[in-house]
């Protein structure tokens, strides 16, 4: 009776501490979990140190305002018609002089403008031929929307995440347009084949990079789970869409993986698989299991490990460009702290924090190559940051319809994300790829 009592309590403690392990780390601060199934407090365990500056703009920064144009497009002039002490009426021929100037901006009703193209022919009055004008290539229908609007729609679809039942709305009560949600669809996807191309050229681009981000995220189509997947830069974003969260859907796009990239990803075992010259964990992933364990076990190991990779971190970012070639110290320092650290004896440990610790020494030369590559990052936020968008995405719109969209949302995403990297007009690039070739209206 003893042994199963101790058993059961022993049994109760382990589950109190899964729970609590739970409740640190599922919060919309990972990747992976929307904010409608956080645990308590989503910033129970934010990284971010607390700051001794006080919110908002801080001193020395230069602000900005609203500047009054040089040129206004409208003037309306006020001017006294008596005067104020004796009533006097002032004539026609009055000297006025101006006091003051104030400004409003404000836009016009918009009205949509439509175009007419009209083809002519001429018969010759010699040979009796007649010849006929050709219209311009781009007009296949009766009537069709033009580029700036097929611009307008993909804009707001996938840069702004608005749903095709407000695009709808909007295009009605703004732009007095009247558009079904069909042909909102077809927009979208004319812009997605018309973008292809470029998307290719992104990949490529990717595939040859010295340093890639790679990270995935859950999303809904029809129903169904799917997942879009990210690998950028800081001067490319390429997403795509899959069924699967295994290494097949890498390798579908990426066959080789990144032989001459140094991978930067959480520690996803189809991402860790990949072939690459070289890989770095996401210390903020690891970061925020560190402190977990500390929280939930109570664990004096994990702060210590913290500490290494803060300073590695702090290192870094005071690291001048020699710092990276030849023997250095300080980097040396870092990994025998590291080494010594996990030498530690784990078998008496909770089984989560082993499994955590076997994961570091099997990764253990990924932890610190940041601190030997210039553009390498400690942490994998830029490819959060990109894969973000999707989960904005399905907040606001729930799920994407069918494969094909999600697909052609993945495209166009690719096209925009890289655009806004290289400090481009979102608006401009889409306009570029509109004109390519116009969409139909339908009724």
């Amino acid at each position: 009776m003893k042994q199963q009592l101790s058993a059961a309590l022993s049994l109760i403690k382990d589950l109190q501490i899964e729970i609590q392990l739970l409740k640190n780390s599922r919060n919309s601060n990972t990747s992976s979990t929307p904010s409608s199934q956080d645990f308590g407090s989503a910033n129970k365990h934010n990284l971010r140190e607390k700051s001794n500056r006080k919110s908002g703009g801080q001193k020395g920064h230069k602000g900005s305002s609203l500047k009054m144009g040089d040129k206004p497009d409208e003037i309306q002039k006020y001017t006294p018609k008596y005067c104020k002490q004796c009533g006097q009426a002032f004539t026609a021929d009055a000297i006025f002089e101006l006091h003051q100037r104030k400004q409003e901006v404000v836009v016009p009703p918009i009205k949509p403008k439509f175009i007419e193209h009209q083809s002519y022919s001429c018969t010759c009055s010699k040979c009796n031929m007649q010849t006929t004008s050709s219209l311009p290539s781009h007009l296949k229908a009766n009537i069709q929307y033009g580029a700036n609007i097929q611009a307008l729609v993909t804009y707001l679809s996938v840069y702004q995440y608005m749903p095709s039942n407000r695009i709808k709305k909007y295009l009605e009560d703004i732009m007095n347009i009247s558009m079904s949600e069909g042909t909102i669809y077809n927009i979208i996807s004319s812009m997605g084949n018309k973008a292809a191309p470029v998307y290719e050229t992104i990949k490529e681009r990717i595939a040859t990079s010295k340093v890639v981000g790679g990270d995935e995220s859950g999303v809904k189509i029809d129903g169904d789970k799917a997942w879009f997947w990210v690998f950028q830069n800081s001067l490319y974003t390429f997403i795509k869409v899959a069924y699967s969260r295994g290494y097949n859907s890498i390798i579908e796009t990426f066959s080789n993986g990144f032989p001459v990239s140094i991978y930067v990803s959480d520690s996803l075992p189809a991402q860790l698989k990949i072939n690459t010259k070289a890989k770095q964990l996401c210390l903020a992933h690891l970061m925020r299991e560190l402190k977990n364990f500390e929280g939930a076990l109570n664990c004096t190991w994990s702060p210590k490990l913290m500490q290494v990779f803060k300073d590695a971190i702090s290192y870094k970012k005071q690291m001048a460009v020699e710092d990276y070639f030849g023997a250095n110290q300080k980097v040396i320092g870092f990994e025998n702290q590291l080494a010594e650290l996990l030498r530690i004896d784990y078998s008496d440990k909770h089984k989560k924090l082993r499994a955590f610790i076997r994961r570091l020494i099997k990764n253990r030369d990924s932890i610190l190559t940041f601190l030997y590559h210039l553009e390498v990052p400690p942490d994998n936020n830029g490819s959060e940051r990109a894969i973000r968008n999707a989960k904005v995405k399905m907040k606001i719109s729930n799920q994407f319809k069918s494969f094909d969209f999600a697909n052609h949302y993945a495209v166009i995403r690719s096209v925009i994300d890289t655009t806004i990297k290289n400090s481009n007009n979102v608006f401009d690039a889409l306009s570029c790829l509109a004109n390519q070739k116009l969409i139909t209206a339908e009724s």
